[in-house]
């Protein structure tokens, strides 16, 4: 799981008007909370935050905050945004303690599309998932979840059993194995699909029309 350092100050003031002042001096509010400890208050500067949150993964990354040399280990929970300039207003960061559990939105990705009979005869991969939502220990956070597409056929469900989880890492939808991705067929062979079941009806009903004739 990607990791990064971003160099904090604690904050000596909190409220509104503290927030508004560090804004206008390019620094974004934050705070530390968890692990059974009072939370902490703290600032970072607002060009090493956006880089952060714009690089993507962020409320999926272990983050260390630095602050004078002293370490905090954390991961992103929450941030707001301005929503006119989309601008970071503020930056909830989770302690990471001893076996901390996380829930989080894992990635899926998939590869060896050309690899795929389904797709090469013209099947389209409709991805139902995204993301997978799962519980996973802070030490062991994936990055994704990988599929591979070698040997799907049209008509094929891509289910969560067929995707290979971490070890501690399961999904937080457990009563059914749920659908992540499905091969389906090209419009064109739906289309015709959809008319020889429409003639098909047509002849039974006519079959059955020269039945209630004859009788």
């Amino acid at each position: 799981m990607a990791q990064a350092e971003l160099n904090a100050k604690v904050r000596d003031r909190v409220g509104k008007g503290a927030a508004r002042e560090l804004r206008r001096n390019k620094q974004i509010p934050a705070v530390i909370y968890g692990d059974k400890k009072p939370p902490l208050p703290i600032s970072i500067a607002y060009n090493e935050a956006m880089k952060r949150i714009h690089a993507g993964g962020f409320l999926s990354s272990i983050i260390t905050i630095n602050i004078n040399g002293e370490k905090y280990k954390v991961i992103p929970r929450d941030y707001q945004l301005d929503p006119v300039k989309d601008l970071a207003l503020h930056i909830d960061f989770l302690r990471i303690g001893k076996g901390t559990i996380l829930t989080l939105e894992i990635p899926v990705h998939f590869f060896n599309e050309e690899l795929s009979p389904g797709l090469k005869r013209g099947g389209v991969l409709n991805i139902v998932r995204h993301t997978v939502e799962v519980h996973c220990p802070a030490s062991n956070i994936p990055e994704s979840f990988e599929i591979d597409l070698e040997g799907t056929e049209v008509g094929e469900s891509i289910n969560i059993s067929k995707v290979k989880l971490p070890e501690g890492v399961t999904p937080t939808i457990t009563d059914r194995d749920f659908t992540i991705a499905t091969i389906t067929a090209p419009s064109a062979l739906r289309s015709e699909g959809a008319m020889e079941e429409a003639a098909e009806s047509e002849e039974d009903e006519g079959e059955k029309g020269e039945e209630e004739t004859k009788e």
